[in-house]
């Protein structure tokens, strides 16, 4: 598929039938597969053959699909997980233990963050925390000699900061450690992260991808470029032999291409078994087939929400790289020239009343957690998601009380601004 465009590749790639197979992807609806013999099973376990034994670590239905994400993103292998937190938890951990440090961006999801400052530092690996907007040398006084990774989103959520992606490529480069973007929200309709320099790209597949709040899902792709064996004393687990899996060395034996999902699912899925459900993988690629021509309208409703919501007096300030006056307006023209997402966020002037009055009016955007789906959802994270703390945290942690999310949906843009215009009416 390589000669197709992406959008081509978005309904064909993955999976090719042949005479007198299933035209749709097959759903592998099986824990277990049968062989003839010990012997061919144990081809499978030494990793000498390729196939499939448990659903727990690779599912044939579930690989297709990985194959597609795979070539859409220009990468050279893909893995399907549970969701988009396992695929980050799997990214980092595949080439991070104890003792190993991560520098982050800190314009991430706040659930992200909590995996990597809270969750892995349990597990003894430590993180810096960088501005987006931080300059070369404050990005690269973060690293130490235990630095393994760096990690940011292309588009933050919900901050909506666009990462500078060839700048901290750059610095991962120059300390021998690859740079992992999560690609969410732009989808690589909008970005593919390999092309400036990102060498592991992750996605919450339940988002854009799916489309329409279906399934669960997440995944990781390999760009294929990093050469693991170049900085072998950095990454042991890649370049030493696993002697929980019979002595192999995936660097060695699975080349650039290959060595980072080999082991990710020979070794972290055979252990925590984060494996994405052979119904949620087909759900996956229907929402895959359609994602070349959902983008640019969620794109264009997210713009025009955006350019209506900065003209009204209610509004205190409005989010959105696709503004002129936004601060990221330039970096997005530069790594998404055909538009970002669209998600849109807003402050109201009148704080956590003018937020409680402006949701409770809201008629057609659905007061949701989601976003990037087929339907417009909203949230007010000091009443939701952020209820646990008074405006003055809320502020400080750059959430004010009267901080609005909203991701514009499929509908017209004219029904979408006509109910905000309501709602925002409604604030005395």
């Amino acid at each position: 598929m390589s000669d197709y465009t992406l959008n081509t590749k978005c309904v064909q790639a993955g999976y090719t039938p042949g005479n007198g197979e299933p035209r749709q992807i097959p759903i592998i609806q099986s824990t277990t597969f049968k062989y003839d013999t010990s012997e061919d099973m144990g081809k499978l376990f030494d990793l000498e053959a390729s196939g499939y034994f448990y659903s727990r670590l690779q599912n044939p239905t579930n690989d297709y699909v990985a194959a597609k994400i795979a070539e859409l993103e220009g990468g050279t292998a893909a893995m399907l997980t549970s969701s988009g937190q396992a695929a980050n938890f799997f990214a980092l951990f595949n080439i991070c233990e104890c003792g190993s440090h991560i520098v982050a961006s800190s314009s991430i999801y706040g659930g992200t963050y909590n995996l990597i400052a809270v969750t892995l530092a349990k597990m003894g690996i430590r993180a810096t925390f960088v501005s987006p907007d931080c300059t070369e040398e404050e990005l690269n006084a973060a690293f130490t000699e235990d630095t393994r990774a760096v990690f940011g989103e292309t588009i933050a959520n919900p901050a909506l900061t666009v990462l500078d992606i060839e700048k901290f490529a750059k610095a991962a480069h120059a300390h021998g450690v690859p740079l992992i973007v999560d690609n969410t929200f732009p989808t690589p309709v909008n970005c593919r992260p390999i092309e400036w320099g990102a060498d592991i790209v992750t996605h919450s597949t339940t988002k854009y991808m799916d489309g329409h709040g279906a399934a669960l899902g997440g995944a990781i792709v390999d760009g294929g470029h990093f050469d693991w064996m170049a900085h072998a004393e950095k990454f042991p687990g890649l370049c030493t032999p696993d002697e929980s899996y019979h002595g192999v060395t995936y660097a060695e034996k699975f080349g650039m291409g290959g060595a980072f999902i080999t082991k990710c699912t020979s070794q972290l899925m055979r252990d925590l078994g984060c494996i994405q459900s052979p119904q949620n993988a087909f759900i996956l690629n229907l929402g895959l087939e359609s994602l070349h021509v959902r983008m640019p309208r969620h794109v264009e409703n997210g713009q025009a929400v955006a350019e209506f919501l900065q003209a009204q007096p209610q509004v205190a300030y409005v989010n959105y790289p696709g503004l002129p006056t936004d601060k990221y307006y330039e970096r997005a023209k530069k790594y998404l020239p055909n538009g970002g997402c669209g998600v849109v966020s807003f402050e109201l002037k009148g704080g956590r009343a003018a937020a409680e009055t402006f949701m409770k009016h809201l008629k057609l955007a659905a007061i949701e957690t989601h976003v990037a789906d087929a339907r417009t959802c909203c949230l007010n994270p000091a009443t939701s998601t952020h209820r646990q703390m008074n405006d003055e945290q809320l502020a400080a942690a750059g959430v004010p009380a009267g901080l609005v999310r909203i991701s514009c949906g499929l509908e017209d843009k004219k029904d979408l601004i006509a109910d905000l215009a309501q709602a925002l009416a409604a604030i005395e």
